[in-house]
């Protein structure tokens, strides 16, 4: 009998493909969703902030209590390995470089540290995505900007693209196994072909020529990678009827503490343009960031309620020892930042609200899950709905005309 490895995933999607690469390179080894009853135990780790770091620490504590062999991976592998591995904490700890050699690596019986290096160009194949109704694309990593909360481009390195070739067979073989909806991700995805003569918006008129796409979805973009060329596939039926755009901000002088290229006039035109074409908005947005005085968080406020935002994935600033912004001065008390928190989900949850009461064509909706008769998924338009159904739905997608709009969700009958 194989041995069994669990897998435990933080951060963002780039880290959800990584595990799926690593999972699909082993061949000594079982992959169990249990973690009970694995032997072994992958931490594909985020650092993006200290309490992230905190999280990943508290994690391998808890797993080291049980006795389970400990591997520790991705970004946190890069700020933090060196001490966890010093304080013995786990049994080997690798690069995002190494992961092809996962199933090698499992195997030392010597502890080892193997940080790789961050110029690498991935290159795998995955032809499955365990425990999931949509497949995640890696086409790009690294980052070529320097904002100054970040500590990603140090950790992922500089910005680079995956061949072509090799993400059209990937979703070729993905869609040969029944997956319908494709989410493109990278670290700094809408890069993509920068200063190779590619760009995003043509490799997924490529992808969408592949039978079984049905949709395509972009992790997050950039302001200023929405250009003339990802403008051209806006009317595209393949294209998800949401975009994420990262902003961060919405006031100039903030944008500009933070060494944002964006600006709030520019991304008032955009997203005034997007939305008029149907498009369900959202972005990131970090509240508390030092300097947030209360008149610039007055004008944020002011200022986002022109963007037409759906959607949002804020964050109360944390600290991110070895960045710029750590140092700066006016910290911003933690019981304010909440506060503006608060008052900026409010707002945005009650534009989403207004969105879906408006929405007038039918949803197609991919389920992705369910039990005991109620399965929920995502639309279009990015937004969740429950269904109810004596038929298991899980995994089908299905186009509904009637369907009750409610506060945090929609709901059905099928």
């Amino acid at each position: 009998m194989k041995p069994k490895v669990y897998f435990k995933t933080f951060g963002c999607r780039t880290n959800l493909f990584d595990s799926q690469v690593m999972m699909s390179g082993l061949s000594d080894y079982e992959v169990t969703e249990n973690e009970s009853e694995a032997s072994i135990v992958v931490v594909n780790s985020c650092t993006v902030t200290n309490g992230a770091d905190v999280s990943v620490r508290g994690y391998i504590n808890s797993v080291e209590k049980r006795g389970q062999k400990i591997f520790l991976t991705g970004c946190g592998a890069h700020t933090k390995g060196e001490g966890l591995f010093g304080a013995g904490k786990v049994h080997g700890v690798f690069g995002q470089s190494e992961k092809m050699k996962i199933n090698t690596l499992l195997s030392t019986t010597e502890r080892f540290y193997e940080i790789g290096d961050l110029n690498y160009i991935d290159d795998a194949i995955v032809d499955e995505f365990i425990g999931k109704s949509r497949a995640f694309i890696k086409i790009q990593e690294g980052c070529n900007f320097r904002c100054n909360y970040c500590i990603i481009p140090f950790v992922r390195g500089d910005a680079r693209s995956m061949d072509e070739s090799k993400i059209l067979e990937q979703v070729n073989r993905l869609a040969g196994n029944g997956f319908g909806e494709f989410v493109l991700t990278g670290t700094n995805v809408g890069s993509y072909g920068q200063g190779e003569g590619r760009n995003i918006a043509e490799l997924m008129k490529k992808m969408s020529l592949i039978r079984g796409v049905r949709r395509i979805r972009v992790g997050s973009l950039e302001p200023i990678q929405i250009n003339d060329s990802f403008r051209e596939i806006l009317g595209e039926s393949w294209l998800e009827r949401h975009l994420h755009i990262a902003i961060q901000h919405s006031s100039n002088e903030m944008l500009r503490l933070m060494n944002r290229r964006n600006r709030f006039e520019s991304d008032r035109e955009l997203f005034g343009m997007l939305h008029e074409r149907g498009f369900a908005l959202g972005t990131d947005f970090i509240v508390g960031h030092p300097g947030e005085s209360d008149a610039l968080w007055e004008e944020a406020m002011k200022n986002i309620q022109e963007l037409h935002l759906t959607h949002i994935h804020p964050f109360t600033y944390s600290k991110r020892d070895g960045t710029p912004s750590a140092l700066m001065k006016d910290q911003i008390n933690g019981a304010v930042s909440s506060k503006r928190l608060a008052e900026l989900n409010s707002l945005i949850n009650a534009n989403n609200l207004r969105f879906r009461r408006n929405v007038t064509s039918p949803l197609d909706i991919l389920v992705e899950s369910g039990d005991n008769g109620l399965y929920s998924g995502l639309d279009q338009f990015f937004n969740k709905i429950v269904i109810k159904s004596d038929e298991d739905l899980a995994g089908n997608w299905i186009t509904l005309e009637k369907y009750e709009v409610e506060n945090e969700h929609n709901t059905a009958q099928v």
